[in-house]
């Protein structure tokens, strides 16, 4: 190995991100590969780099056998006798190899293998490093579109996979767009690791906030839970772990700085941020935001919730097609059934004159039957 190979040697190592060892052991099963090729696929090659030498060296081994059945690896005494003083059966040797006698077939052979190994090499590099990023965001450039809508976006050493149905309802990205997603899976395939990338997965905007707050990277600001209708609103609820610390105003930030910065990256959907708190009862009224809650009642059993809201905030506190009663469902975990006051109103009318008439039915019975014991005495 001269100089030159070794310098190629150096940057194939710091452009595929693989060890020098990689490419070494590489150069060396390639050598086994080439050599094969021209003294036969059952011969029996040794291969071995000097690195302080620069030098490769490749032999042939011999085996000396009483009858030859892999006549590419096994010779017979009388044959031995050519290449060795005394030779006996069990004995082996060693026949040098010039690399410029192994032909040009076989130099084109070597080539080939050494870049399928390093790239197999550089595959499993990939793979690790982003295997161990799931969950994470990562940023990127989008690189191309194919026909059923995928985006394939280049991530620096790895290109990621974004579904048309992963990223936001009318997000439109182009050739060229820089985009942040997140990790959601690392699979191994034939053609090499592929990086499933999501931009709808409420766990990307907790990590946006992971991001933006460093209250909560540090973990003195804690999220909750996040629940998410992609494009349209966010609810995440938050508890801080220093009583210091206002959780809402960390997220939100100096003059809403770090919130908008999320809600800029989300092309405008909303977000509501909420301090969790273990009351049920508060903690569905802030979850119900931006609507105001009049009255609360709950089944603690069935972790089933009546609220009462006025009725201007009563189509608020359900939003567009129920999205936000639905989303502070999801965060809480409850039940929650919305009405408006004058419909609590009216039902509490109802149930007064039930209760009224029940009350004048039990006193009209009671005086008949006292009539009747009175009659009979």
């Amino acid at each position: 190995m001269n100089k030159q190979l070794a310098f190629l040697i150096d940057q194939i190592s710091r452009e595929k991100g693989v060890t020098k060892d990689v490419v070494l052991k590489a150069i060396e099963y390639a050598m086994v590969s080439a050599a094969k090729k021209k003294c036969g696929a059952e011969s029996d090659i040794l291969s071995a780099i000097d690195t302080d030498k620069l030098d490769i060296q490749i032999s042939e081994i011999k085996h000396v056998v009483e009858e030859i059945e892999n006549p590419d690896a096994e010779v017979t005494v009388e044959e031995a006798k050519k290449f060795m003083k005394n030779p006996k059966i069990g004995d082996t040797y060693e026949i040098p190899l010039p690399m410029d006698e192994l032909g040009r077939i076989s130099a084109q052979t070597a080539k080939q293998v050494i870049f399928q190994r390093v790239r197999e090499a550089e595959r499993e590099v990939i793979f690790n490093e982003y295997k161990d990023r799931v969950g994470q965001v990562a940023s990127g450039i989008v690189i191309r579109r194919d026909k059923s809508g995928v985006f394939y976006v280049d991530l620096g050493r790895a290109e990621g996979i974004l579904p048309k149905k992963e990223t936001m309802p009318g997000e439109n990205l182009k050739r060229g767009d820089a985009v942040r997603a997140y990790i959601e899976d690392v699979r191994d395939s034939s053609r090499g690791p592929e990086i499933m990338l999501s931009r709808n997965n409420p766990n990307f905007v907790a990590e946006l906030f992971k991001l933006e707050v460093p209250e909560i990277n540090d973990g003195i600001v804690e999220i909750k839970n996040i629940v998410r209708a992609p494009g349209e609103r966010t609810k995440i609820s938050v508890i801080s772990n220093d009583r210091s610390i206002d959780p809402v105003g960390a997220c939100v930030g100096m003059k809403g700085t770090r919130v908008q910065s999320i809600v800029r990256e989300l092309r405008g959907e909303r977000i509501d941020i909420i301090p969790w708190t273990d009351d049920p009862r508060m903690l569905i009224s802030r979850a119900l935001s931006p609507a105001t809650v009049e009255r609360i009642g709950v089944n603690e059993d069935d972790k089933t919730a009546m609220v009462v809201v006025n009725d201007q905030y009563l189509s608020l506190a359900i939003g567009k097609r129920g999205q936000n009663v639905r989303l502070a469902m999801k965060l809480t975990g409850w039940d929650i059934d919305i009405i408006s006051e004058s419909e609590y109103s009216e039902i509490k009318h109802e149930e007064t004159e039930r209760a009224l008439e029940q009350t004048l039915l039990e006193d009209a019975e009671g005086n008949e039957q006292q009539e009747e014991e009175e009659a009979q005495e």
